[in-house]
């Protein structure tokens, strides 16, 4: 998330989407293998090895072919969607803090379609608090939320590896600094 001095009116952070390294790294590792999975069964079935450094004549086609030909279909399939998300870059947009407006815009895009731009506007007045959710583990959550009084909480980090807790406290405190609103979860 992006900051600025809190004598301006505007504040926008810019969220990124799916076109992370991980998700090329991910769509990368399962292609390649999905492909290998995917050969080797084909080639216990034809009886004739497709890749020079399997031997898959060993493999019997039913079950171990049968098996490797539907891991190597579902990995090049996952490896297709990530791509395609990846593409079309889901996830990605901008949180808009305007003071003059007294308006929040939150805006995402989405998968293509009728909806595919979600943008979602709140005026000032409907919003109770800033919270900081952290959460340690195997699975850590590190995530700022915009609480409004009707008691929904909107994300407003974006979905990447948890960053240090000084990070996320700084931002969180500059928000709610910038909007005027308490800060919970501290």
């Amino acid at each position: 998330m992006s900051s600025k001095p809190s004598d301006t009116f505007l504040k926008r952070d810019i969220i990124t989407g799916s076109r992370r390294f991980s998700n090329y790294f991910w769509t990368f590792v399962l292609f390649v293998g999905g492909s290998g999975f995917l050969l080797t069964g084909i080639s216990s079935y034809l009886k004739n090895n497709l890749l020079f450094f399997i031997h898959s004549n060993e493999l019997t086609f039913l079950p171990q072919g049968l098996v490797m030909t539907f891991y190597g279909v579902v990995a090049i399939s996952l490896s297709v969607y990530i791509s395609l998300t990846i593409f079309w870059d889901v996830g990605s947009g901008y949180n808009e803090f305007d003071r003059q407006k007294q308006l929040i815009r939150i805006v995402r895009l989405g998968f293509p379609g009728k909806n595919r731009k979600i943008l979602l506007v709140y005026p000032f007045k409907n919003i109770k608090s800033i919270k900081l959710n952290i959460q340690d583990g195997i699975n850590p959550k590190r995530i700022i939320y915009l609480c409004t009084k009707d008691q929904r909480e909107i994300p407003l980090t974006p979905v990447e590896q948890p960053r240090s807790l000084d990070v996320l406290e700084n931002e969180a405190s500059e928000l709610a600094r910038f909007l005027n609103i308490n800060l919970e979860g501290l």
